[in-house]
């Protein structure tokens, strides 16, 4: 019996690869087992491979790996491009009709299995897939009639027959399986029954939003973020939201902005390039103190780059991309879980310090689907910042009312339109108390300092750590954001099993950084070790960045008292082919690097 599996389908794109997954993971997931799935997708609607790996585990799962138990092939380039990856055992599920070849060397086993000639016999030739699906179903022991049920569900609008053709083709497959194969090493333990939420990050996002109060979404469809404007689109309606579908990233951040200018919680979700697009009225944002959330799906770039593979290289862009000094606040998810009570904190964020909030996903958070616990309702507040009421603004009459007011805060009480004797003007020219042009070089440097005062006092918890405590000296310290959080947790229980003392940095805000939690762990270190998905660095030049100011201070304090500097301990591990991180890949270059030191 086996506490973890890994299963992959995989064809031509547009051959119902994705929908056959979804069924699996969906399965396996009202069973009570933990999923974590990984699409491999090319830029196009129809044609070239495509590929979908699903992790089963009776325990939580958050991370692809390089191992596959049971590969199911709709063409011989399936078995071509994954083969390396099959355990000796694993069985490669083939249609009899692609007349499949399987290199030599893997000890994995050939199962034929007549899916084409099955589904036409049933009526329905798209119905091939379902096939896989039983034969799956007897490989790792799991009940038929969830399929069958699950199936019913999802095809029943399509009507009696259609249902029918699919559970045919399912009990089918299952019978194939049952007569050909006497015995499979790859039966799932026993999961705890219990149904769980499975959801893509895009989906977090999207309900985060809706229970934040958000009620107003612009945006411009792009790889790999459409799915949250999708998803708003189809639940906004039934809470009196609206979603709007713009002609392009500009109109969408300047209408979110404008929304939230009048009052309402407004968002929009974007990738790389969208992100180009909207940096000038992020800088208006700042400037007029307007909040607005705007999600970015990071992907493969520059330019129009990757769109459909992952990639970590907006952190720059998002936190320096907007011309002139405007710091702002972005939140860096790790999971879908995350994802959903990050996008709630983001709106409050936004309102409390008027500000553009970031939440920084990535396209394996976005778009792979995990099993997620049940969310706490309880744990969302709704925190509308500092508006003024009504006694404030009738005390302002006489000189008017101080929109930008200069506070210890650097928060300054906003008015909302309809408010008698509020200030409604909302400028990107530098400007007054008042909200009135003022180019004053003293009231310059008093606006620029309010404005960078609002973030410089936001504490937040920013760092998430797993491993021996302190005072315990670590051999190495992972480091990361984002979705790498899978693998490096995997990689880090690997190494501890072989010795190694191993700790692990998560950085859950990238602004304001956590500099202070985390030099302390690098102090720590013999090693940091810094796993990104990106050609240049970015999250190290951050650490390096804003690690070497707490450095800096304390020399400045202890003047020819030693300080440890753990700067010049630190290394990076980068990955930018498209994809995530494996855990063995992580593993390795922990143990190079250490056994290098050794040497030296």
């Amino acid at each position: 019996m086996q506490n973890l599996i890994s299963w992959k389908i995989g064809g031509e794109q547009g051959q119902g690869i994705d929908s056959s997954g979804d069924l699996f993971a969906t399965v396996c997931n009202r069973l009570g087992y933990y999923v974590y799935g990984y699409k491999e997708f090319s830029s196009r609607i129809k044609g070239g491979h495509s590929n979908y790996k699903i992790r089963v585990g009776v325990e939580p799962v958050a991370s692809t790996s390089d191992d596959l138990h049971i590969l199911v092939a709709i063409d011989q380039e399936t078995i071509d491009r994954n083969h390396h990856e099959l355990v000796p055992g694993g069985f490669v599920v083939a249609d009899t009709a692609i007349g499949a070849k399987l290199p030599e060397g893997r000890g994995a086993r050939l199962l034929e299995v007549p899916m084409t000639e099955i589904a036409n016999e049933v009526g329905n030739p798209r119905v091939k897939n379902v096939v896989s699906l039983g034969v799956t179903a007897y490989l790792l022991g799991l009940p038929v009639e969830a399929f069958a049920d699950l199936l019913s569900r999802t095809y029943g609008r399509h009507g009696k027959e259609v249902v029918a053709q699919n559970e045919a083709a399912l009990q089918r497959g299952y019978a194939y399986a049952l007569e050909h194969v006497l015995e499979t090493p790859w039966k799932l333990a026993p999961s705890d029954g219990k149904p769980k939420l499975l959801m893509i990050g895009n989906e977090a996002v999207g309900l985060g939003a809706l229970v934040a109060g958000c009620r107003v979404m612009s945006a411009y469809p792009i790889t790999p973020a459409s799915e949250i404007m999708e998803w708003l689109q189809r639940e906004f309606p039934k809470v009196g939201g609206v979603v709007v579908q713009c002609e392009d990233e500009i109109a969408a951040i300047t209408m979110a902005i404008g929304a939230g200018s009048a009052g309402a919680r407004a968002m929009t979700a974007t990738a790389g390039p969208g992100l180009s697009l909207m940096q000038e009225a992020i800088g208006l944002a700042h400037a007029a103190e307007i909040p607005v959330v705007i999600v970015d799906c990071q992907r493969g770039g520059p330019s129009t780059g990757m769109p459909t593979k992952h990639e970590q290289s907006d952190v720059l862009a998002a936190l320096y991309g907007t011309h002139g000094d405007s710091p702002r606040i972005a939140l860096a998810p790790s999971s879908a879980e995350e994802a959903f009570y990050d996008t709630v904190l983001a709106f409050n964020l936004a309102d409390r310090y008027q500000c553009p909030v970031f939440v920084m996903m990535d396209l394996s958070l976005s778009l792979n689907k995990q099993t997620v616990p049940e969310l706490d309702l309880s744990k969302v507040t709704i925190d509308r910042g500092l508006i003024a009421d009504q006694e404030m603004l009738e005390s302002s009459k006489g000189e008017g009312f101080r929109r930008y007011k200069v506070t210890e805060s650097g928060i300054s009480p906003r008015s909302l339109p309809g408010q008698p004797h509020g200030q409604f003007l909302a400028t990107g020219v530098e400007h007054n108390e008042f909200g009135k042009v003022s180019e004053d070089p003293k009231n310059r440097t008093a606006m620029m300092d309010k404005r960078l005062r609002k973030v410089s006092q936001l504490k937040l918890d920013g760092l998430r750590y797993q491993g021996p405590e302190a005072p315990e000296a670590l051999d190495v310290l992972l480091v990361g954001f984002g979705s790498t959080a899978g693998p490096i947790d995997v990689a880090r229980r690997t190494l501890e099993e072989s010795g190694i003392k191993c700790g692990h940095a998560h950085v859950r805000v990238l602004a304001p950084f956590p500099a202070e939690e985390l030099t302390a762990l690098m102090k720590r270190a013999k090693l940091t070790l810094v796993v990104e998905n990106n050609a240049t660095g970015q999250l190290a030049k951050l650490i390096k960045l804003f690690v070497g100011d707490v450095i800096r201070a304390e020399l400045a304090a202890a003047p020819g008292k030693a300080v440890s500097d753990p700067l010049v301990r630190m290394e990076s591990l980068l990955k930018y082919d498209g994809r995530p991180f494996l855990p063995r890949e992580i593993v390795s270059k922990v143990q190079e690097v250490i056994s290098h030191a050794k040497a030296g």
